[in-house]
């Protein structure tokens, strides 16, 4: 190591001599990096590959102490931080420029005790990890619908997929957190120890300290689930939507169905005339017995003349995976989003105009289907303040080549400002770009006041800045 300029929070640079370093490295488990380290730009490399950021320090942290170290480090000598856990955010705030990046990603320890159906969870897990853990016992945890995503940050912003109007959001299930605090302290977060913390980083992203451990609560459920894809022509999208609407009226809780709009990739099942050509897909999940699950499923299914109809038993952990080839890691991505109380008429007019001026072959609408038991719980009893909605509009740019950034973003922005008159207002911040600042108080609605005055108790100096960030009141 040799002396270094970094990055401070008022953004000047500040001189760290070498022993400081090396002071910071042997205290660690694990390794801290800099750029001339062979392991540096894979450990800076994230799932959006328009993020490309170098940290002049990573901290790649084994455990709770290495974590306590690395902010003690930071607060100390006033530096930028940035925390990384599963890599997947698309605002790309796991990496900062010229600062200390806290990576948690070796953190990967789950334990299961199945007979008080609980989890201890590390934050460096994914959400393909929980699934195999849990469901070796019958069990499992509601999270979001990509299994590369780092449960971490979805848990923290929230978190919601195909389990959700069953069990919850992922903050539902949630009992307690070990949380580095911004002074470098590990406090206890529960509904008795710290309540105001555990409230606030239930939905409040990254805002109040680093989660060293999860604990949650888990659910009975599976091996196999009723699921899968009913593929529609694109030009029967507009009956489609309105049967789909009439059905999800009465759907029971165990049932959930997703849109996607998009171009036809090459999945195996489709007939190969097929690939390539605009599609609605219905993407459907039952949490329930398999039996309950072919008849909640089949009102769905008898919707309009579809292409293919691969809906049958999987086991949930694959299942959980079914979308995670059209979303892996390595391109270019772009996300605009609103809530909906209700899919009206304009608000699937927008989204069908959409997709006939669809800018690459990767791009896609998805309309993800929520509330149930997520919806039953009070706006204010969680940071999380968007139970109301029922559906939530994510429209997915994705490209591999620059010179498209233009026409994808343009594409993405279009929709999102042709869907405001219809959206309710509020946001998901894990669907929030890096450009959506404006947008997190917004985003928090009348829970943003209280979230202001904990950051200022927690974080008073916004050292964990580098997320949808919520300032200090």
């Amino acid at each position: 190591m040799h002396d270094m300029s970094l990055q401070t929070l008022q953004s000047g640079k500040t001189k760290i001599s070498a022993a400081a370093i090396e002071d910071l490295a042997a205290r660690q488990r694990g390794p801290v990096l800099d750029e001339d380290d062979p392991a540096y730009d894979e450990t800076r490399a994230i799932w959006n590959a328009m993020i490309d950021r170098r940290p002049a320090l990573i901290a790649k942290c084994q455990g709770a102490a290495d974590v306590i170290n690395a902010v003690r480090f930071a607060r100390d000598n006033n530096l930028l931080v940035s925390v990384r856990g599963g890599g997947h955010n698309i605002a790309g705030n796991a990496v900062c420029d010229d600062g200390l990046m806290i990576d948690l990603a070796p953190m990967r320890s789950i334990r299961v005790d199945p007979a008080v159906r609980r989890a201890w969870i590390e934050p460096g897990v994914t959400l393909a990890d929980v699934d195999k853990e849990t469901q070796a016992f019958g069990l499992a945890l509601p999270t979001g619908i990509n299994s590369t995503t780092g449960l971490a940050g979805l848990t923290l912003g929230g978190g919601f997929g195909w389990i959700t109007r069953k069990f919850g959001l992922t903050i539902d299930s949630l009992l307690a957190v070990d949380v580095v605090t911004a002074n470098g302290e590990l406090v206890r977060a529960s509904p008795s120890e710290n309540p105001d913390l555990f409230w606030a980083i239930r939905g409040g992203g990254g805002n109040f300290g680093i989660v060293t451990s999860f604990e949650f609560k888990l659910h009975k459920l599976g091996p196999e689930v009723m699921s899968g894809l009913v593929v529609h022509p694109f030009s029967n999208a507009r009956e489609v939507f309105r049967q789909y609407r009439q059905v999800l009226e009465s759907a029971p809780d165990e049932l959930t169905c997703w849109v996607v709009l998009r171009q036809a990739p090459p999945l195996p099942f489709l007939p190969a005339e097929w690939h390539g050509k605009k599609v609605l897909v219905l993407a459907m999940c039952h949490c329930g017995d398999l039996a309950a699950g072919e008849k909640a499923t089949a009102p769905l299914r008898a919707i309009g003349k579809p292409i293919v109809d691969v809906v049958a038993p999987h086991p949930f952990a694959g299942w959980q995976q079914a979308f995670d080839p059209l979303l892996a890691p390595g391109a270019r991505n772009y996300w605009k989003s609103h809530d909906f109380a209700e899919l009206s008429d304009a608000a699937v007019n927008v989204l069908i105009d959409a997709i006939d001026k669809l800018p690459g072959p990767e791009c896609e609408i998805f309309v993800g289907h929520v509330g149930g038991a997520a919806g039953r719980v009070a706006a204010d009893a969680t940071a999380f303040p968007q139970r109301s909605s029922h559906f939530v509009m994510n429209v997915h740019a994705r490209w591999q080549d620059a010179s498209m950034d233009k026409a994808c973003i343009g594409w993405a922005r279009g929709i999102f400002e042709a869907a405001r008159p219809h959206a309710i207002g509020t946001a998901y911040i894990n669907f929030m770009p890096e450009d959506e600042t404006d947008r997190v108080e917004t985003a928090y609605g009348d829970n943003y006041r209280r979230l202001a005055e904990i950051k200022r108790l927690y974080d008073p100096q916004n050292l964990f800045r580098m997320n949808q960030n919520i300032r200090p009141a």
